[in-house]
């Protein structure tokens, strides 16, 4: 038995537990003590650097987090702005269990809408050419990119899921008042680091009521955002006129999203989220809002539902995209947003095949038509 060793240390988490996760902490000085100690791994011998040697402080060994986690092949990572430790891979909030299962919104709701027999849009062509006929269509989701996820992320809680309140910076005359049940380490678009439109989605799958936030951020003293909306999943019911939501068409976001589970499964049931780079000073039903002082008739106006046009061929596709397309052939994409050009919205997860997802680039503006769901409103 070695001789042990009493010493002071400076106790940091960030330093000697994680070694590499940089973070703000309050150190304490704490007794403890010091012996060598050897760490086998399926009878491996394997040691920490010098400057991070385990010891014992109350009958306890304290072991460097960093050095035994990834001597047993798992990385780890440091979330500063949540305060969460991560070993291994960091849960999948985007493709959170039972979300292919989510009755969103009643069968007979726009999203819900078979629209594959709907006319075309007697200014279809117009508003096609002013999205751009050679415009290559983007899935604009995806696993990552430069360490963030690709996509509009959400999560699924529990009806006891605690509320929060909510300050909204902007926008809010046109947001509900919260408290809304959003986890402090709820993901966040782009990532804590974003400077993007910071959406935060959460669906509350016991009460079925959907939040979504835009422009989120978590601070010491809860969240805040330009933007909240609430949304009951078994209601019809649209936002007041004019008023914006998450999103500039006064839309939700998360029943327009592709989500892996249900492209996997073969099947979308729901329209599409997608954006366009000019739109109308006017909306179309489910739409509430217009984002655009432009009274140009041939731009598209917020709400505008495209369709893939039914003689496409979709069997050089894989079945996961395949499923996509069919969606837009039978639901459709409604205009939710202001952005690129036929940038079609779905959810991050590390499943999706990004390579896979690029060749929906072959699709162009010109195998799309607008149709007829409603008149505009200005």
């Amino acid at each position: 038995m070695g001789k042990w060793k009493a010493g002071t240390v400076g106790f940091v988490c960030g330093a000697l537990f994680f070694s590499g996760l940089t973070y703000a902490a309050t150190p304490v000085g704490i007794d403890v003590y010091f012996r060598k100690l050897q760490y086998f791994f399926d009878g491996v011998n394997k040691q920490p650097p010098q400057d991070l040697q385990g010891f014992i402080y109350k009958d306890t060994t304290y072991v460097p987090l960093r050095f035994l986690s990834e001597s047993l092949g798992k990385p780890v990572s440091w979330d500063d702005a949540t305060s969460s430790i991560y070993v291994g891979d960091k849960p999948s909030q985007s493709s959170s269990p039972g979300s292919a299962a989510l009755q969103v919104f009643p069968k007979d709701n726009p999203w819900n809408t078979d629209i594959s027999k709907y006319p075309v849009h007697k200014n279809s062509k117009q508003y096609m050419a002013s999205i751009g006929l050679n415009t290559s269509m983007h899935a604009d989701f995806g696993t990552t990119w430069q360490g963030a996820d690709i996509g509009i992320p959400y999560t699924i809680v529990n009806g006891d899921q605690p509320k929060v309140n909510v300050t909204f910076t902007d926008y809010g005359d046109e947001s509900e008042p919260g408290p809304y049940p959003i986890p402090a380490n709820a993901p966040i678009e782009g990532g804590p680091d974003s400077d993007g439109d910071r959406h935060v989605i959460v669906v509350d799958k016991d009460n079925q009521l959907l939040y979504e936030l835009y422009n989120a951020h978590y601070t010491p003293t809860g969240w805040k955002a330009s933007n909240g909306a609430k949304w009951d999943l078994k209601s019809n019911a649209l936002r007041p006129k004019y008023w914006t939501s998450a999103d500039a068409a006064g839309l939700p976001i998360f029943p327009g999203l592709v989500r892996y589970d249900e492209a996997s499964a073969g099947e979308i049931n729901h329209a599409l989220r997608f954006t366009v780079s000019k739109t109308q000073h006017g909306f179309i039903a489910p739409a509430t809002h217009f984002a655009s002082n432009s009274t140009d008739p041939n731009l598209p106006p917020m709400g505008l539902r495209l369709r893939l046009r039914a003689d496409f061929d979709i069997s050089g596709y894989s079945s996961t995209n395949q499923a996509i397309l069919r969606a837009m052939k039978k639901y459709g994409m409604i205009v939710a947003d202001n952005g690129s050009n036929l940038y079609v919205s779905g959810a991050p997860d590390p499943k999706w095949d990004d390579n896979d997802l690029h060749k929906l680039g072959q699709l162009k503006g010109s195998d799309f038509e607008a149709v007829d769901t409603g008149p505009i409103e200005k």
